[in-house]
């Protein structure tokens, strides 16, 4: 079964608890739940991985090439602003991927407003809270569905 990873930044492990007027209350394990009976019901499996050590999120991205991983919904978090290193383990895997954050960026500190990854991503979702791992992910799959055999609504008309 073709999967997709669900990697998380820096501090995501501590959803539903921190700063939950910019992050929610939803926790981690709950959103991948919900990502998992999403994907389910497309044919897909969830992998995840949540590491506060950029060269854990490294090594990870590299492990897709040659892999069944199809792609990956990836919230960076702080690395969001920092991490070439990340950047370059993207592009040299070429998968396709999805950046997803909670919060809205543009909407917060300006060190905030600056991403390595948005212009190399598929496309960005941010500020639906957990929901933006959901609308990130279906965008994902629908990107996946080359042959339109997935029964899954587009999110556009």
């Amino acid at each position: 079964m073709a999967s997709i990873l669900v990697l998380n930044g820096p501090n995501l492990n501590l959803l539903g608890v921190r700063e939950q007027g910019i992050y929610g209350s939803t926790t981690l394990q709950a959103i991948l739940d919900a990502c998992q009976r999403f994907a389910d019901s497309c044919g897909f499996q969830i992998e995840h991985l949540q590491a506060n050590a950029e060269h854990v999120l490294v090594d990870r991205i590299q492990q897709c090439a040659g892999s069944d991983t199809q792609g990956v919904v990836f919230n960076p978090a702080a690395f969001t602003h920092t991490s070439v290193a990340l950047r370059d383990a993207l592009l040299a895997v070429a998968i396709p991927f999805v950046e997803v954050h909670l919060s809205q960026p543009l909407a917060r500190e300006s060190f905030r407003h600056v991403s390595y990854f948005s212009d190399i991503a598929l496309g960005t979702v941010s500020g639906f809270g957990a929901d933006s791992y959901l609308l990130g992910l279906q965008a994902l799959i629908n990107h996946l569905d080359t042959d339109g055999t997935i029964p899954l609504a587009p999110l556009s008309a």
